[in-house]
């Protein structure tokens, strides 16, 4: 005879995973939202995922649980102490979970109150994944780094706003845990669904709000170093990157990087001319470089200031990494 958990555990219809990492703010934003979903909160559950394994990650859960204890959801907390990185703590969430659908989301997204019940309702029996629209604020005149986040709203496969059902999770072995950018996870696992017998729709009235938020100074720097995630995604998938992804070969940073050793070189050699044909070579190519960045964006002071600093920065630091993912994964990636 089906035990009372056993019935509990099959009245739940979608199993939402959160992974955090200590961005209390956003999640306590996104927490807000999911408890109060249209659907009956018997028939969905949330577990978060905390990446960076933190007391008052656990305590702002904990909060929740017990402000929604009578007629919430069920909501989970789950402390990531093994390998880190969204796909692993993705992973950790879905392999808990007791439904048959998996939703996921981002702790700064905030899905409309309808999210759970409209994905539901578009799930028919034949789909075998959902992808839902997401909508970002942008102001009339946004930084570069701003621009280049919009992408998002137009990606054909984000894990702000995805539903799955959880055998096509088990028959693919989940997210790939070598990746520790969440973006290459998200796409590696989407070409890998591309390869199989699954069945991708699209619904518009699937919605979720992640609002663009100021990066830190440097960010289009530190970025950088997912051109590392980026080579092992060439390596599994060379046709699909090169078709889906908006990654080409930076010819123009190498070309940068080349004149600036020229240049190093000369010097080292006591020649002066070609010293200084290189420096002015690499400075006509840096601006040009700066130039292009600003195009469209903010020319607030701080900003243009950032652009000119980080152009100087960002070819020699996207050849390294470009480079350091090519020998690590041992692949022919420019």
């Amino acid at each position: 005879m089906p035990t009372a958990a056993a019935n509990d555990a099959e009245a739940v219809l979608l199993s939402v995973v959160v992974p955090t990492w200590g961005r209390l703010d956003q999640l306590d934003c996104c927490l807000d939202a999911l408890t109060r979903q249209t659907l009956p909160p018997e028939q969905y559950e949330i577990i978060v995922v905390d990446d960076e394994p933190d007391h008052n990650t656990l305590h702002l859960v904990s909060g929740w649980r017990t402000r929604k204890l009578d007629r919430g959801p069920r909501l989970v907390y789950l402390a990531n102490a093994g390998q880190h990185g969204a796909a692993a703590a993705r992973n950790r969430g879905w392999r808990v979970a007791r439904a048959s659908i998996i939703a996921f989301t981002d702790d700064a997204a905030i899905p409309a109150p309808d999210w759970l019940a409209q994905a539901l309702a578009a799930f028919s029996t034949g789909i075998d994944v959902l992808c839902g629209k997401i909508s970002m604020g942008l102001a009339a005149t946004p930084t570069e780094y701003q621009r280049q986040a919009l992408r998002k709203q137009d990606a054909e496969f984000a894990c702000a706003n995805l539903f799955i059902r959880r055998a096509l999770l088990e028959a693919v072995d989940g997210f790939d845990e070598r990746f520790a950018d969440a973006d290459c996870s998200e796409n590696d696992l989407h070409f890998r669904l591309l390869t199989r017998p699954a069945q991708i729709a699209r619904a518009e009235q699937v919605k979720v709000t992640q609002p663009l938020r100021p990066p830190p100074w440097g960010a289009s720097v530190s970025e950088l170093r997912h051109s590392v995630g980026r080579a092992l995604l060439f390596k599994k998938h060379p046709a699909l990157y090169r078709q889906k992804m908006q990654d080409r070969p930076p010819w123009d940073y190498y070309a940068i990087v080349a004149v600036l050793l020229l240049a190093v070189g000369a010097t080292v050699a006591g020649s002066a001319w070609v010293a200084a044909a290189g420096v002015l070579a690499w400075l006509a190519l840096t601006v040009r470089l700066g130039r292009r960045r600003l195009q469209g964006t903010s020319r607030n002071l701080h900003h243009v200031a950032e652009i000119a600093i980080t152009s100087v920065l960002i070819p020699p630091m996207a050849v390294f990494w470009r480079l350091t993912g090519a020998l690590r994964y041992r692949v022919r990636f420019a």
